[in-house]
């Protein structure tokens, strides 16, 4: 059996991978990464009729947006996800044709192949945790990732092998729920142990946060500080957030935080909350009590038209403002950075990844003229970093082991590191490698 990169290892972006054996040939995942007009997986056209299935962890566009080329390309069957994933595929299709035309390009494909994509829900067939027969000799379980709503971790059992794909993976949501992928936990509790060995032929491990070492509680407290800095000189502090994910989680921080203060908080993060709260079995326990009381929270300002804006803005209170776009691509996540660049007493906040070319990026590295307030990038976790991949090379141990999700060089500085600890089987690969397992 072999691995075949087509993208995700050695970069940030265009996760996919497939596992091409003797009878099956399995792809994880198929996204995009934001680079000039969008770059694809390296796809291999003659081999993608030959799919005998796919999965998708999550909907975020790195891992999904180039799912409708299989089905130009001769892909007959259905894509394996979750059903939170799919309800939140459409609003992603529609970003995603924003970013490519507004760099004057074009999809690769049209929307007669986005809506020949078909589904098959994991959770309908199966519970998180047990297995599933796909086909003779063939089987898989998921649990949930702790990444965004509706994300998974896969454990495939096929041709005698056992392969482990993390997805991208936190244990340090505030609000989402995750499930140890820990094959210990399985053995030990299987009614039939040798369907648990020990160890994976494969496992492919989240680790976009390379070598960083810092806890959640960590960095919270490091944004702590430079909010109340920021509050305490009368300025406004920009959060610039994906519309799913890591915005409720931090907007739940803030309320709790900083008790009394003001938050300008734009539609579709509330929206994205209450979303939340109709997925209990994807939350916290508890964490639907604390989402209704933060939907009634008197602290929170929801503006109705630019007017709106301008006003809460000009007026007496300072603001920790949500808006949607975390690479600050749209107009409307521009617009507050032009409103706040002019004054120094103001911050902009990247809490996640900014890809080049981007507006985000553009203003981390200082390119956008007539910037006078702070400019930083504090990371919110929704990966793994150096310690967690440790904890996951435990409870995952496997005979070969993709670090992936990070820029190649980071990655090999990973991977020396724990060799250097005594990890064995470890591998930095990029797009186009294929590796025997």
């Amino acid at each position: 059996m072999e691995l075949r990169v087509w993208g995700g290892a050695g970069e940030h972006g265009r996760s996919c991978y497939v596992l091409t054996g003797e009878q099956h040939r399995i792809m994880l995942d198929c996204g995009v990464k934001k680079e000039g007009t969008g770059q694809y997986p390296l796809l291999d056209a003659d081999l993608i009729p030959q799919l005998t299935a796919v999965f998708l962890t999550h909907a975020h566009e790195d891992h999904s947006m180039a799912l409708p080329l299989l089905y130009k390309h001769g892909y007959q069957g259905e894509i394996w996800t979750t059903k939170p994933t799919v309800l939140q595929l459409e609003l992603y299709f529609a970003n995603w044709r924003k970013y490519v035309e507004r760099r004057g390009g074009e999809l690769p494909y049209d929307h007669t192949h986005i809506s020949a994509m078909r589904f098959r829900i994991l959770e309908e067939e199966a519970e998180a945790g047990d297995w599933l027969l796909l086909s003779d000799g063939f089987s898989v379980q998921w649990g949930r990732s702790g990444h965004m709503l509706g994300s998974v971790w896969l454990r495939l059992q096929l041709e005698g092998h056992r392969i482990f794909f993390s997805g991208d993976f936190s244990r340090e949501s505030a609000l989402l729920a995750n499930d140890s992928p820990s094959v210990h936990t399985l053995y030990e509790s299987s009614d039939e142990p040798n369907l648990f060995p020990p160890e994976m032929t494969l496992s492919i491990i989240d680790n976009a946060y390379g070598a960083d070492e810092q806890s959640q509680s960590q960095k919270l407290n490091a944004l702590r500080q430079l909010i109340l800095e920021v509050l305490e000189r009368g300025g406004h502090v920009l959060l610039p957030v994906p519309a799913f994910g890591r915005g409720q989680d931090l907007l739940l921080w803030a309320l709790s935080t900083f008790p009394g203060q003001h938050l300008l908080i734009e539609q579709e993060i509330r929206e994205g909350l209450q979303q939340l709260a109709e997925w209990k079995d994807w939350l916290r326990p508890g964490i639907v009590h604390a989402i209704n009381k933060a939907m009634i929270s008197p602290n929170i300002h929801i503006p109705v038209s630019w007017d709106d804006r301008v006003r809460l803005l000009q007026g007496e209170n300072s603001f920790i403002i949500f808006t949607t776009d975390g690479m600050m691509e749209s107009a409307r996540a521009r617009w507050y950075a032009e409103h706040l660049s002019s004054s120094a007493d103001h911050a902009i906040v990247i809490t996640g990844h900014a890809s080049e070319e981007t507006f985000a990026r553009q203003l981390l590295k200082g390119e956008i003229e007539g910037t006078s307030c702070e400019v930083i990038q504090m990371g919110y976790k929704i990966h793994q970093g150096l310690d967690d991949v440790r904890l996951m090379l435990h409870e995952v141990p496997s005979r070969h082991t993709v670090l992936v999700h990070a820029p190649k060089p980071v990655t090999d500085q990973v991977a020396d590191r724990l060799a250097e600890e005594g990890a064995r089987g470890i591998y930095s690969l990029q797009p186009g490698a294929v590796l025997n397992i």
